[in-house]
């Protein structure tokens, strides 16, 4: 190329760093490149920017994929053993009913990842991330219930206590209705108001076109993380507080070590997403959902799981029933 055509391009270069241009042999002028192109080495003509998402083929989108399908396998295993073992002390004791939705919700987390993988198509970005919230509100708010019928049924226990006509399926179950019903109704308006948006953005790399989904309002997705959180430190501070009451399997204790490591993986990722950048941030929600999915099948029911199979002598009836 022309001395003087280089110099023209690289002044065309410096004066717009972020708009490509190129320039034509034996041309002095500098000629913009489209938005979704860029020049060749030699700034003689414009090429296809490449596109840039977390997709199936990719090693890390594959990775992530295959360890959501497999991941959604557990919660599955221990629902049926949890269901072969429905009448077993241990099983009655950890509230039955709850705990197979709660696997249930669970077994709907490590999916829901998936659809934060592979093309960001419009259906795509308005559903995932308000699937996501009534998932994991649900997940969370089954453990909440949980941990206040933990609390009302050792109350009830009281001589004159009116509280037993709390300590029913109903009542857990409205429980988990009305904050299902919340983080329902902010899904709405967030999709009415300001919905998410297929986005091509060029503002990350601009040697890439990154395909991504537009939150539409940020506001909306940090309220949900934030009722998920209110909801999670709720349920870990009633736990906390009932950890001590005396049962020798007292559940209060495994939802305040899911809840500290729930919490925990979430706090993590605020910093961890807004220093991430294109796909990679895709990949770190994608793992928080994955690692937090795990902290709370492996604090609420692998203890569980290791007495019914490994210990069934301490799954009887007088050792769940005996004061410390």
């Amino acid at each position: 190329m022309n001395p003087l055509i280089e110099k023209c391009c690289r002044i065309c270069w410096h004066k717009n760093n972020k708009v490509f241009y190129y320039c034509l042999a034996d041309s002095f002028n500098c000629f913009k490149c489209p938005w979704d192109q860029w020049p060749n080495y030699e700034k003689s003509r414009c090429l296809p920017k490449p596109f840039e998402f977390l997709s199936y083929e990719d090693v890390l989108g594959a990775t992530l994929a295959a360890s959501s399908f497999i991941s959604s396998i557990v919660p599955l295993l221990i629902l049926k053993l949890f269901i072969k073992n429905r009448k077993t002390p241990i099983v009655k004791a950890s509230n039955y009913s709850l705990s197979c939705l709660l696997l249930v919700s669970l077994f709907l987390c490590f999916l829901c990842s998936l659809g934060f993988i592979g093309y960001p198509e419009q259906k795509k970005c308005l559903l995932r991330q308000v699937s996501f919230g009534l998932v994991f509100t649900l997940c969370v708010g089954c453990i909440l219930a949980k941990t206040i019928m933990v609390v009302f049924a050792f109350m009830a226990t009281r001589p004159g206590s009116s509280l037993r006509k709390w300590t029913t399926f109903r009542v857990s179950y409205s429980i988990i209705f009305i904050f299902c019903l919340l983080q329902f109704i902010l899904g709405v308006a967030w999709l009415s108001i300001a919905p998410p948006f297929a986005q091509y953005n060029t503002n990350i790399r601009p040697e890439l076109i990154v395909v991504d989904c537009n939150e539409g309002s940020p506001l909306a997705f940090w309220t949900m993380l934030g009722y998920l959180f209110l909801l999670a430190t709720i349920s870990f501070i009633v736990a906390f507080l009932a950890r001590r009451l005396p049962d020798s399997f007292n559940e209060a204790q495994f939802i305040t070590f899911s809840m500290l490591a729930f919490l925990s993986v979430w706090v993590s990722y605020i910093p961890a997403s807004l220093s991430a950048q294109g796909k990679y941030t895709v990949a770190m929600e994608i793992f928080a959902i994955l690692t937090s999915s795990w902290a709370l099948v492996m604090c609420m029911f692998l203890p569980k799981c290791f007495f019914i199979l490994f210990r069934p002598e301490i799954n009887s009836k007088d050792n769940i029933m005996r004061k410390n």
